[in-house]
């Protein structure tokens, strides 16, 4: 057994004396190219982690809120937009689905009707404004955009639920924006 421990000991001290000191290649030091870099999305209305303002939800207009997007994978041909509710009290509620945005788009304003709209879980084509039960703890809102290596994508998805299943085997990148909403 001490012989074994010594032997291990022998190897290890071998192996060290094995490395170099020289500095590491100048290409593991280098800046990923800005493909990799993380695609971000953010509103001019809120940010991250903040309360929703009530003019986006059913207690106020009800209208979309602003939102831009950077970052986004060379190889993009579209984006696609969902928004959800995973704390609904019957499971993740659906509230918007936007598609077939033009690789060009870097943003959405505030009551954005345009592009491929699909059916909220309220039922309604377009933007279904956060409506929590009143007293429920905050719920978090995910915005999310998805970056498609599809210029389209095939068919014209009914609901946000089909919508992320048609987007699903294109996705190059996506990018989370969540924030809370409480009624009193």
């Amino acid at each position: 057994m001490i012989r074994a421990a010594a032997l291990a000991a022998l190897v290890a001290a071998a192996l060290a004396g094995c490395g170099s000191s020289e500095e590491p290649a100048a290409d593991s030091l280098k800046t990923p190219p800005a493909e990799d870099a993380a695609m971000h999305l953010t509103s001019t209305a809120f940010a991250a982690g903040m309360t929703i303002p009530a003019k986006y939800t059913c207690d106020g207009a009800g209208r979309s809120p602003p939102l831009q997007w950077s970052g986004e994978p060379g190889a993009t041909q579209s984006f696609v937009l969902a928004v959800e509710d995973p704390d609904a009290p019957h499971g993740t509620f659906r509230h918007w689905g936007v598609y077939d945005i033009p690789a060009g788009t870097h943003e959405l304003p505030p009551g954005a009707n345009s592009f491929g709209q699909t059916k909220n879980d309220f039922g309604h084509l377009g933007y279904g404004a956060p409506c929590p039960p009143k007293g429920d703890q905050p719920h978090h809102y995910h915005f999310r955009l998805l970056a498609l290596d599809v210029a389209q994508l095939p068919g014209t998805p009914a609901k946000v639920k089909n919508l992320l299943d048609a987007a699903a085997g294109h996705v190059l990148a996506s990018a989370d924006l969540v924030v809370l909403y409480r009624r009193q």
